[in-house]
């Protein structure tokens, strides 16, 4: 790349310091640079191409350039908060330049404009040229610099359509469209297509942000709606399908689902914990222990009639008595609880009577009334009556 000795801004300055010199003296002839009288600033669309027009004359020469004249062009770029940076040079006719940045004519030309391809916003900026014309002997003719302003504009990139909102009748949703990226900003417009055509302005429309507010939901909203962003310099679209349901959607439904399921196991686990805790408190009133103590049992009284196991009460001359326990009980050791069957009851007292009828009698063995032997289940007998004798009449 060749340039001029030292860093772009000090050759800018030099470039600058030379021009005001040559004013200044009154025996180099006056360089003048040209560019449209009525041209301040150029805009140009990404991508594009541009030209930026820039001429020069020597007073009292001709316009076009002379065998001897031999020129300096330099283009730089000037942004805000930036070093000037330069995009084109041509020094003693080699041309060191950028990608993208030619001139339009060959050299020797006093035609210098820039023309600049493939444009990208980050080309927008102040252009300046600087020009420095010397003779064949090295002797410095003139110098002259001007500057143009150049905007490279961005159309709206392809806009991003959304649906905020759950569609449903007499729900109200928002439909939102962006462009992430439009030099200037984009205008939004939203409209339904035909067969039902339908263009949508403020309020509900907010043009600056894109966003569309439909409001009070039916089903004869539902359709296609399209967004069309747009700049002084190209526009794109996109577009969302709007479906108004009468019911809930389907993700409402299986959360209604999903959080029955729940609700039900949660109900299962509390059915099952009461029940655990319900078992563990009879568990241990059902313990056996082994070293419990027995009740004591009375004594029963010695007889012949005892209580047969169908329940009636017989006479038995020979019946076995129980036995009560010898010697003390040993701690711990159960008693033997007679049964019904083996308890000894005392014989009746039978009355003496003279007549030929049999009177019954309701026995009480061993002290134990009727009410009670009804309760026991026995069934009451008839005794015969005896003599005197001895005899049974």
């Amino acid at each position: 790349m060749v340039s001029l000795p030292g860093p772009p801004a000090t050759n800018l300055l030099r470039f600058l310091f030379l021009g005001l010199s040559t004013l200044a003296s009154p025996s180099r002839a006056k360089l003048d640079l040209h560019m449209p009288a009525s041209l301040t600033g150029l805009q140009a669309v990404e991508s594009a191409d541009v030209v930026l027009p820039a001429w020069y004359t020597l007073p009292g020469e001709v316009s076009s350039a002379q065998p001897w004249e031999t020129s300096t062009v330099m283009w730089y770029l000037v942004q805000e908060g930036k070093d000037p940076d330069q995009v084109l040079a041509y020094i003693s006719g080699t041309v060191s330049n950028k990608p993208g940045a030619s001139l339009v004519y060959p050299m020797p030309s006093r035609n210098v404009s820039l023309r600049l391809q493939g444009l990208q916003e980050k080309d927008s900026g102040s252009y300046l040229c600087s020009v420095n014309v010397h003779d064949s002997q090295g002797k410095e003719r003139g110098h002259g610099s001007r500057s143009l302003k150049l905007n490279v504009l961005v159309p709206p990139a392809p806009p991003s359509c959304r649906l905020l909102g759950v569609p449903r009748v007499g729900t109200n949703v928002t439909l939102s469209c962006q462009s992430p990226r439009s030099k200037p900003a984009a205008q939004y417009q939203w409209e339904r297509p035909p067969p039902s055509p339908q263009v949508f302005f403020a309020p509900i429309l907010d043009a600056t942000r894109g966003s569309l507010s439909l409001t009070n939901l039916s089903t004869s909203m539902s359709g296609v709606y399209i967004c069309m962003a747009h700049n002084k310099v190209g526009s794109a679209q996109c577009n969302v399908t709007l479906e108004v349901s009468t019911g809930p959607r389907a993700t409402v439904v299986a959360g209604a689902v999903v959080g029955t399921l729940v609700g039900l196991g949660l109900l299962a686990g509390l059915v099952i914990l009461y029940h655990r805790r319900g078992k563990a408190l009879e568990e241990p009133a059902n313990d056996i222990k082994e070293d419990a103590i027995a009740p004591r049992t009375l004594p029963w009284p010695k007889g012949s009639d005892t209580i047969s196991k169908n329940g009636t009460l017989s006479s038995v001359t020979s019946a076995r008595a129980l036995r009560p326990p010898q010697g003390p009980a040993r701690p711990g050791a159960l008693t033997p609880t007679p049964s019904l069957s083996s308890q000894v009851l005392p014989s009746p007292r039978l009355p003496r009577t003279d007549g030929a009828h049999p009177q019954p009698i309701s026995p009480s063995p061993g002290g134990v009334s009727s009410s009670a032997l009804s309760r026991m289940g026995a069934v009451p007998v008839m005794v015969p009556a005896q003599s005197q004798a001895g005899s049974l009449v």
